[in-house]
C-alpha cells in the first residue's frame, strides 16, 4: 500500500506541473530553494545605489509555484516602478518567513494575518497595506469536505483524517482548534489521523484526492478556485465558515528605511489607478490595496487567546470582524 506521505508528494508534484494560481498568503522544516526574478529589473538605471536589490518575502500559502505565477507581474511592476531588481524568496512555513523578517534577510512580505499578529508583538513588524476584494479587507476560514462524503458539520469529521495547513495559519490552524477547543477536544483525541501541508491549494487537493476526509482553507484561494478551476471546487462543499478576519496583509520589517516604506506604500495603494496596474489586480482579483492600522487583525488575537487559554465561548457571526 503507498503510504500517506508518498501521496502527498505525489499529489505537490502534480499541483506543481498544473499550475493552478493561489490567493496570497511549522517549526524546524526544510526552505524551498530562493528564487531569484533580478532579471525582471529592466528599466534599472546603471551605477546608481537604488541597484540593490528590494527583496520580498512570501508565505507558502499557495505552494511555491503558484506562488511565484501569482506573484511575477505584481513584483514586476514593483521593480520598474522602483528602479531596482526585485528578488523573491519563498519558505515552506509561515514562521520561517517571519525568521527572515525578524533577521533583516527580506525588506517587505506577503503573509497570513496570525503571521503579523505574531510578528507586530515580538519585533515590531509594521503593516503597509492589504488587499480589497469584493469589497472587503477581511475573509473567512471554510472548513470543506468531499461532495459525496456524506459529512453535513464539523462534528462529522469525528474519527476521520484532516488536513491542517500551517501551525502559524489563522484559518487553516487556529480556527479549526478553537471548533476542537468548543468541544473539549484536541486534534488527537478528534480525529483518525491529521497532517500539515504547509499550503491551502495543498489541503484543498488533499481533500479532492481523498487523503484527508477535510480541511479548513482561506476562503478567498477557495473562491479564486471557483472562478477559475470550477471542476476542482465542484467536488467540494463548504461545512463550516468562520467569522471574518482581517485579510492577509503586505508587511515590512520595522527598520526597512523609511524612503523605500513610502515608495512601495504608495505604489500598493495607487496601483489601481493607471491602466497597467489595473489589469495587474484584475488578473488577480484584487480590486485595490488599501490602509489597514493594526486594530484590523484584533479579530485574530481574540482567537489566539481563546486557543491559547482554553476557553472557548460561542463566537457569533461578526463578533471578531474587524
Amino acid at each position: 500500500m503507498v503510504s500517506l506521505k508518498k501521496k502527498l508528494l505525489f499529489i505537490i508534484y502534480v499541483l506543481a506541473l498544473w499550475g493552478i494560481l493561489g490567493v496570497f498568503t511549522g517549526c524546524n522544516k526544510p526552505s524551498t530553494p530562493e528564487i531569484d526574478l533580478s532579471k525582471v529589473e529592466p528599466v534599472t538605471p546603471k551605477n546608481n545605489a537604488s541597484e540593490k536589490p528590494l527583496k520580498v518575502a512570501i508565505s507558502s500559502i499557495t505552494s511555491p509555484s503558484y506562488s511565484r505565477t501569482y506573484y511575477e507581474d505584481l513584483l514586476n511592476y514593483l521593480s520598474r516602478h522602483l528602479h531596482r531588481p526585485v528578488q523573491i524568496l519563498q519558505r515552506r512555513s509561515y514562521a520561517e518567513v517571519n525568521d527572515l523578517l525578524r533577521a533583516r534577510g527580506v525588506d517587505i512580505a506577503f503573509i497570513c494575518t496570525y503571521s503579523y499578529v505574531i510578528g507586530h508583538e515580538e519585533f515590531g513588524l509594521e503593516l503597509l497595506a492589504a488587499p480589497q476584494i469584493d469589497g472587503k479587507v477581511t475573509y473567512r476560514a471554510y472548513v470543506i469536505t468531499r461532495s459525496d462524503s456524506g459529512i453535513h458539520n464539523f462534528d462529522g469529521l469525528r474519527d476521520r483524517r484532516f488536513a491542517f495547513t500551517d501551525p502559524m495559519s489563522t484559518t487553516g490552524n487556529l480556527y479549526p482548534q478553537y471548533l476542537l477547543k468548543q468541544r473539549g477536544e484536541t486534534a488527537e483525541s478528534f480525529f483518525r489521523s491529521h497532517f500539515y501541508t504547509y499550503s491551502h491549494d495543498n489541503s484543498i487537493m488533499a481533500v479532492v484526492e481523498g487523503l484527508a476526509d477535510g480541511a479548513s482553507i482561506e476562503s478567498e484561494i477557495f473562491n479564486y478556485l471557483s472562478r477559475e478551476k470550477p471542476h476542482i471546487t465542484n467536488q467540494l462543499k463548504i461545512i463550516e465558515r468562520s467569522p471574518e478576519y482581517g485579510m492577509p496583509p503586505v508587511v515590512v520589517r520595522p527598520d526597512l528605511d523609511e524612503d523605500t516604506k513610502l515608495k512601495v506604500r504608495e505604489l500598493l495603494l495607487n496601483m489601481h489607478l493607471d491602466d497597467e496596474g489595473k489589469s495587474i489586480l484584475q488578473r488577480l482579483h484584487i480590486e485595490r490595496f488599501v490602509p489597514v492600522d493594526d486594530s484590523h487583525y484584533d479579530g485574530v488575537r481574540m482567537l489566539a487567546r481563546l486557543v491559547r487559554n482554553g476557553v472557548a465561548p460561542d463566537i457569533k457571526e461578526n463578533r471578531l470582524a474587524h
